[in-house]
């Protein structure tokens, strides 16, 4: 894969806006510092209902969703995400310890657009977010 570098970063420039919804904080603050490096504009949410609710308040280009959250799993989360008119087209990549076909079929099934096994990469992570959205990299 190529280098991706960083892109335009003034949030009224463009910049696409990215939804981590993962309820590790460590997690979230590594998601944000990757995609934020990269130009991205990044929102989090600590668990499946309030990254439903940050979705459907405001537009997103891509969700980054854990798939083992309480109060409402990744799973969960993107079935509803899907069933809403107003969002369901949002790219929604979901992430997970787990690397069984079972559980990258059921994400799929669940709506999911791309499947990644943690530990992610930083590199791989931001690829993708930017295949996705369609960021331009400079």
């Amino acid at each position: 894969m190529s280098r991706v570098e960083p892109f335009a970063r003034n949030p009224n420039d463009g910049s696409k806006r990215v939804l981590v919804v993962d309820d590790g904080t460590t997690m979230r603050l590594f998601y944000r510092s990757v995609l934020e490096a990269a130009g991205f504009v990044v929102e989090e949410a600590a668990n499946g209902v309030e990254g439903y609710e940050k979705a459907l308040a405001q537009p997103f280009d891509l969700m980054i969703i854990d798939i083992n959250m309480p109060k409402m799993d990744g799973y969960s989360m993107l079935r509803a995400i899907r069933a809403d008119a107003a969002v369901r087209a949002t790219p929604a990549v979901t992430i997970s310890t787990e690397a069984g076909d079972k559980d990258v079929i059921k994400a799929f099934e669940a709506g999911a657009n791309f499947y990644m096994v943690k530990p992610v990469a930083t590199r791989e992570l931001t690829e993708i977010a930017c295949l996705i959205t369609g960021a331009r990299p400079q």
